[in-house]
């Protein structure tokens, strides 16, 4: 059997980078309402949870398999986008927050 090359996706900067959003997110959502913790608060963690979750598990797959999964990952990404675009126009985040969660 050959021996196939897995990437290592702590060392990918995409890995990293989404990992370090995730945790500026959670952070951002002890702020929400109370009342927000099932609806809006809930879907933004599952989501930015998703994306560095889903480029870790691609990681083990093959190239083809592996690029399935970052097409997921980017999925996820616009929808991250859009829950924080509908946190922003509700005032749970203000612009600054906004700005510096989408241009990491």
């Amino acid at each position: 059997m050959a021996f196939r090359k897995r990437h290592n996706y702590k060392n990918l900067k995409i890995w990293q980078l989404r990992l370090e959003i995730t945790n500026d997110i959670s952070d951002t959502l002890i702020e929400f309402p109370k009342h927000e913790h099932y609806d809006l608060s809930s879907q933004m963690s599952r989501c930015s949870v998703s994306i560095p979750s889903n480029i870790a598990e691609g990681s083990a797959k093959t190239d083809k398999s592996f690029s399935n999964y970052l097409d997921i990952a980017l999925g996820s990404s616009f929808k991250s986008g859009t829950q924080l675009l509908v946190a922003n126009h509700i005032k749970y985040i203000n612009a600054d927050i906004l700005k510096n969660l989408k241009i990491k």
